[in-house]
């Protein structure tokens, strides 16, 4: 079952109208006797293509794999658009948790979203999967015992595409960040690694999210001189960053774009003559085998569109935790808990995932550069693998993250 939350329900969590409290029946081992699952995210901003409905179809996908119940008992979906604002997305989960009885909120786009969120649900005692948003202060210094975070962070990100670039020669760095939390992080994670490999921080200019008119932007980036000018931004802002520095001939003059975190479907809405060349990292590509590529099939016929790393991974974190459901017998916060920590990551996503005591799941990661037109031989075939990345390289440890439930482990 999916449901759509919309703004006359919102409005009232908002004014802080009276809800109901959740159902007292509980049959067997499972409240309400119901599996419901929230997916949060942005479905009609400038995240909207690189989560958006898709991610709450891939939910769908991943419920049908595990037969629609567990046992006898339903899973139902629940989604919502949060608009990219934390007030919104609290109001909304703590509907869900106080209403309608959900047990976990997945995907959660946007970092100070996400941050909000799993803040909330630690009070609650509910368990997030934040699949959408990038900081790794999700399982760093804000790390909750029910937090966890799936296919990728900007640690990751960083060691993947900042690393490879100023080791490959661009060791000068100039960032044009996102002013919100997932920028900062961003930027910060991708300034280590490129300090680490020998390069130098020469600047960063930071702009608003949803930004329209990067000139400004964009030509002191171009005046810093610096080798490589780090997008540390995402989405439509991206997009946009990429199409105006074409403009001003700034990859024409020598200096190297980096897209710290874009995905297929940006890629693919940019197009290969404007994309072609960008070095980028990603946890998934529907191209990678056999098996990818059948799930990214039956993506495509349901949506039109092949699934990103943002989808693939929604899919996988709800279907794992489903598994832990099952395993468990329950939808007990602590009792799937314990089973989310301790059961493998086997899925079409990741094979021989870890998740560590901070919630961090750790898997491969993948560098790639993004092909020239007459090397790609259909729609979606956007990318040539240049690296693996592994998961141990990409993610901080437990004791490396900072987080305080962990570090002293």
């Amino acid at each position: 079952m999916i449901r759509t939350y919309g703004g006359a329900v919102l409005a009232a969590a908002l004014a802080g109208t009276a809800l109901g409290s959740a159902p007292a029946a509980a049959q067997g081992s499972f409240s309400d006797n119901a599996v419901r699952i929230g997916i949060l995210n942005d479905q009609s901003g400038l995240y909207a293509e690189y989560g958006g409905q898709g991610s709450v179809e891939a939910a769908r996908m991943a419920v049908e794999g595990m037969g629609g119940k567990i046992g006898s008992v339903p899973i139902e979906i629940l989604s919502a658009d949060h608009q990219n604002k934390p007030d919104i997305a609290s109001a909304i989960a703590r509907q869900w948790y106080d209403r309608d009885n959900v047990d976990a909120i997945m995907e959660l786009t946007t970092s100070s979203v996400a941050l909000a969120v799993q803040g909330l649900s630690k009070e609650k005692k509910k368990i997030t999967i934040t699949t959408g948003a990038a900081t790794s202060d999700l399982t760093g210094k804000a790390c909750t015992p029910y937090g966890y975070h799936w296919a990728f962070d900007t640690r990751a990100l960083a060691v993947g595409t900042g690393g490879a670039l100023t080791r490959a020669g661009g060791d000068t760095w100039f960032f044009l960040t996102a002013d919100y939390a997932f920028g900062s992080a961003l930027e910060a994670d991708t300034s280590r690694v490129v300090t680490a490999n020998g390069g130098k921080v020469v600047g960063s200019v930071r702009h608003p999210l949803s930004n329209q008119d990067f000139s400004s932007f964009l030509l002191q980036a171009q005046g810093s001189k610096a080798k490589v000018i780090g997008l540390a931004n995402a989405g439509l802002d991206t997009s946009n960053s990429i199409k105006q520095a074409a403009e001003y001939g700034i990859v024409e003059g020598g200096q190297k774009l980096a897209a710290l975190l874009f995905t297929l479907s940006e890629v693919h809405g940019l197009g290969l003559k404007v994309a072609q060349g960008l070095t980028l990292t990603e946890g998934w590509y529907w191209d990678a085998n056999d098996e990818t590529r059948a799930f990214g099939q039956r993506y495509m016929k349901r949506t039109g569109r092949m699934p990103n790393m943002i989808q693939a991974g929604t899919y996988s974190a709800v279907l794992s935790y489903l598994k832990a459901v099952k395993a468990a017998a329950t939808d007990e916060t602590d009792a799937v808990n314990a089973k989310l920590k301790e059961l493998p990551v086997d899925d079409v996503f990741a094979h021989g995932g870890i998740v560590q005591p901070n919630g961090r799941m750790v898997h491969d990661m993948y560098l790639f550069e993004v092909k020239k037109p007459a090397e790609s031989k259909g729609e979606w075939d956007l990318y040539r693998l240049i690296s693996t990345v592994p998961g141990k390289e990409a993610f901080a440890s437990p004791a490396e993250s900072g987080c305080p439930l962990t570090a002293a482990k």
